[in-house]
C-alpha cells in the first residue's frame, strides 16, 4: 500500500512525535523512509519566519537570539547563514535517519518555502506524508501559519500528522 512515505522534519519535537509513526508504518508496509529537510529561504515580500535571522539594508545579519549582533565585521553575509541553515539541516536528517536504523531511507535536503517544496518532493512518488504539528489554534496559527496546514490542503496524496504533546 505505501512504498514511499515522505517524513518532514526540522527537528522539532512535533516531527519526532511523528517519526515513531513514521517508523510503524515503513515496518508495516516494508516502505522507503524519505527524510527532509526544508532549509527555508526569505522571500522579498513575505514576512519572515520567527527562526530566520534579520538582515538589514546591507545584506548583512544577525539572529533573533542577540548571537553576532555587534559591529559589521562580526556579522554573518546571507550565504554564510545559508551554509549554516545546510549544516544543521544535514545534521538533523542524518540523525533522523540514524533513528530509522534497519529501515530503507533516503535523505534529502531542499532549499525554498517549506510546504511548497514538500508538496513538489511528494508528486514525485510518494504514496504517504508523516509530518508533526506544533497543535497552534486561533489567532496563533493564523499568524504564524502552518507548513503542515498547508501541506494537508494542498497534498494531492494522504497527510498523517502527529501533534507533539505538550
Amino acid at each position: 500500500m505505501y512504498r514511499n512515505i515522505l517524513h518532514p522534519t526540522d527537528g522539532s519535537d512535533g516531527a519526532q512525535a511523528a517519526l515513531e509513526h513514521t517508523r510503524d508504518l515503513a515496518e508495516k508496509y516494508d516502505a522507503t523512509v524519505h527524510v527532509m529537510y526544508v532549509v527555508e529561504t526569505p522571500t522579498i515580500s513575505g514576512g519572515m519566519a520567527d527562526d530566520q535571522r534579520n538582515v538589514d539594508s546591507s545584506g548583512l545579519s544577525s539572529n533573533p537570539k542577540g548571537e553576532g549582533r555587534g559591529m559589521a565585521s562580526e556579522q554573518q553575509t546571507g550565504p554564510q547563514i545559508q551554509q549554516q541553515q545546510t549544516e544543521q539541516a544535514e545534521e538533523v536528517v542524518e540523525e533522523t535517519a540514524r533513528q530509522l536504523d534497519g529501515l530503507d531511507v533516503e535523505t534529502v535536503i531542499e532549499h525554498g518555502e517549506p510546504h511548497q517544496q514538500i508538496l513538489e518532493y511528494a508528486d514525485d512518488g510518494i504514496d504517504l506524508i508523516v509530518m508533526g504539528t506544533h497543535g497552534r489554534t486561533g489567532v496563533e496559527r493564523y499568524l504564524l501559519g502552518s507548513v503542515t496546514e498547508k501541506v494537508v490542503r494542498l497534498s494531492d496524496v494522504p497527510v498523517v500528522t502527529v501533534r507533539q504533546e505538550q
